[in-house]
């Protein structure tokens, strides 16, 4: 494969048969994160970006603005770099801070909004932000990825489509939903082209975008305190809320049984697959789609010291045994680790 920039470089034919999980059914992982960007949003990007091309938003120069929990800034700022555009992400705490130094690696500007919004998020803090600066620089583009049908569009012409492609008969397809660009697009190629398969909306607890009360959310990736414009809950057949606990667990459970590291959102929606697992029939064929990896979440999910602090030891202890001695120990004694 030759291509003429990075942000072509899209692996969308990349899928991990998962055994163990669900072992009466057939279960595959999407792996988004194979691409320069790292994740499922350097299709969003791209899409985004040229959709503002086309319609004349954006000429030579041109300076974006958007707000990201990390994935989004980190596409946009590779793209743009590529392009020649100027970019600044508005951010919050949350971000991880190799998703913020990877922003301004591209050549990112990054702005964290550290004052929570009235649903205890920083999504609307963030937008507000973008609309002052926007009054103040009419010169800058917001694409505003929570209301542009640019979004979902992107990934219906290529996530899904990639789906029907590889595997052709899909039973049941789990999507994690952020700004939900990404599972409303899924959803509107295959009630068009699969209408027979369950399309299943995975969302955080504290997440108000299918109608949840909000709360305290700590991972990035899933999850909004304020509802997107193009968010259609009609048009996805479930939605699933699973507890940041579970996902964490989920995370750490696969690196260790599957040798793969993924990110919070992919522990969701592989938790959601779980949750359901009792009315898939036997035979089926499930996709979830795993949207970044999990590099970026050494300092959170992966770290003992943060899972035990925010969720327990109990989460924190890995499964298994540990062989290593103590320090000064002659020898090793096995030690059950629950």
């Amino acid at each position: 494969m030759i291509v003429d920039h990075a942000y072509e470089l899209v692996t969308d034919d990349v899928f991990l048969r998962l055994d163990g999980l669900l072992p009466h059914a057939e279960l595959f992982l999407k792996l988004e994160g194979l691409n320069p960007a790292g994740s499922v949003k350097l299709k969003t990007a791209t899409g985004l970006v040229e959709d503002a091309e086309r319609r004349g938003l954006l000429r030579p120069g041109g300076a974006l603005i958007e707000s990201s929990s990390g994935n989004l800034g980190i596409a946009l700022s590779a793209v743009c770099a590529a392009k020649g555009y100027t970019f600044t992400c508005v951010t919050d705490p949350h971000v991880p801070r190799q998703s913020v130094a990877l922003m301004r690696a591209f050549g990112a500007h990054v702005c964290v909004v550290d004052t929570p919004d009235g649903n205890g998020g920083y999504l609307g803090s963030r937008i507000a932000l973008i609309r002052s600066a926007l009054d103040l620089d009419p010169s800058l583009t917001w694409l505003n990825q929570y209301a542009n049908p640019a979004n979902p569009a992107v990934h219906a012409a290529r996530t899904a489509a990639a789906v029907l492609r590889e595997l052709r008969a899909v039973d049941y397809l789990f999507v994690g939903a952020g700004t939900t660009g990404t599972v409303m697009g899924c959803a509107t190629h295959f009630r068009r082209h699969s209408p027979r398969t369950t399309v299943v909306a995975v969302d955080a607890e504290g997440s108000v975008t299918f109608g949840g009360p909000p709360g305290t959310r700590r991972i990035p990736g899933l999850g909004t305190s304020r509802v997107p414009e193009i968010c259609r809950p009609r048009d996805v057949h479930r939605v699933v809320s699973v507890p940041e606990r579970d996902a964490v667990l989920m995370c750490r459970r696969l690196a260790r049984s599957h040798g793969l590291a993924v990110g919070g959102s992919t522990g969701s929606v592989l938790s959601a697959v779980l949750r359901l697992r009792s009315g898939i029939p036997p035979g089926a064929r499930v996709v979830a789609l795993s949207a970044d990896l999990g590099d970026r979440y050494l300092d959170t999910v992966y770290d003992d010291a943060w899972v035990a602090g925010h969720f327990g030891p109990a989460v924190a202890a890995p499964p298994g045994r540990s062989r290593l001695p103590g320090p000064g120990a002659t020898k090793a004694a096995p030690e059950e680790v629950r």
